[in-house]
């Protein structure tokens, strides 16, 4: 009996065979992982356990710190009221003058020239006038040719006295007491009205200068005091608000306020930066919340508020803020739970678990 070669066609079937069992194989590991999938995504998912913090109200006290400066009950720059040449000058740099005092005199050589031009030309006109009035005593002269001699004598005067009002303005004094800056021309130079030679600033009765966010205007009030201190110094000054802008600025949405020192102000320059300390009355029933808690939108801010084992997505409105709370002015009551944590994996209306109450 002849034995039948089955290597050709071990050769001939042997890859197919293996094909199929691969086949076979990977078909049955997916399904196997198709079904664990389906039983896994059939499980309930893990509820997220968050913390709380349980809204309450307290005393907050609204003190807010702002940049101030310090500035001259009155200041100005010192110009000449007239163009010429500058021929002295009578005060030394940082001196205190009183009011009126010279400061320094424009040549008025040519201005004193037409005044004894004019002197001289009023003392004929006043003598022509007493003839012309005897004479009309008498009836040597009609009224009218006397009144001519008069018309003369007031024109003179009148001359007389604008010359005399020019030189006064050659001559530069202190508008007010004060102490005088620092010299910025010297005897020689040509002034006119838009030159400076100096200032001046009265060191009495300073003030201070600074501005306020808008949503404190209404807070504000004319008399009320307020503490500083200035750079350089541990010393607290205080002052009393005397003023306010009549409106809050476009730009910066904010009202400038000044304010008058009081007490001694030893220490103080104009110029100086201030921190100002504003005290306004503390609020007795406020609410606020951590930082954490708040979460910016495109419009306002929002909350996660605990209520019936959900998330609910609540809109307020904040105040005060420092660098752990928020006041909220509007949204929520005391009572309310608000979550603080796992809020980035929150979803409106989700299902959580309170893991703690933080205080």
């Amino acid at each position: 009996m002849n034995q039948v070669n089955f290597t050709p066609y071990l050769k001939r079937f042997l890859p197919i065979f293996l094909m199929a069992t691969v086949a076979i194989s990977c078909n049955s590991k997916r399904k196997a992982e198709a079904q664990a999938a389906q039983k896994n995504a059939n499980k309930p998912k893990p509820i997220p356990r968050v913390d709380g913090y349980v809204v309450h109200t307290k005393t907050l006290f609204d003190n807010i710190e702002i940049s101030g400066t310090i500035v001259a009950n009155e200041t100005t720059e010192i110009h000449p009221e007239v163009s010429g040449l500058l021929k002295n000058i009578y005060f030394k740099e940082g001196a205190f003058v009183g009011k009126g005092a010279m400061l320094a005199k424009i040549n008025d050589a040519d201005l004193q020239a037409q005044r004894n031009k004019l002197a001289v030309q009023l003392k004929i006109a006043q003598q022509n006038e007493n003839r012309s009035s005897q004479l009309l005593n008498i009836q040597g002269i009609s009224r009218q040719d006397y009144e001519m001699s008069l018309l003369q004598v007031n024109n003179i005067k009148a001359d007389l006295s604008i010359i005399n009002t020019s030189i006064a303005k050659t001559q530069i004094r202190a508008p007010f007491s004060g102490k005088l800056g620092l010299r910025v021309i010297s005897p020689g130079a040509y002034v006119s009205p838009q030159s400076i030679l100096t200032t001046i600033s009265q060191m009495s009765g300073l003030k201070i200068d600074f501005t306020i966010p808008e949503k404190y205007s209404s807070k504000l009030s004319i008399g009320q005091y307020v503490n500083f201190t200035t750079d350089g110094s541990d010393r607290a000054y205080t002052a009393r608000i005397a003023a306010t802008d009549p409106g809050v600025s476009q730009n910066t949405r904010s009202l400038l306020v000044r304010a008058t020192v009081q007490g001694d102000q030893t220490g103080l320059r104009p110029g100086n930066f201030a921190k100002v300390i504003l005290q306004f009355q503390p609020n007795k029933e406020a609410i606020v919340v951590p930082s954490q808690a708040i979460i910016p939108q495109a419009r306002g801010k929002k909350v996660y508020v605990f209520e019936n084992g959900k998330a609910k997505f609540v809109s307020v409105e904040t105040g005060i803020r420092d660098s752990a709370t928020v006041q909220i002015t509007n949204g929520l009551k005391p009572g309310d739970t608000v979550l603080v944590t796992g809020l980035l994996a929150l979803k409106p209306d989700a299902s959580v678990t309170i893991n703690k109450i933080v205080n």
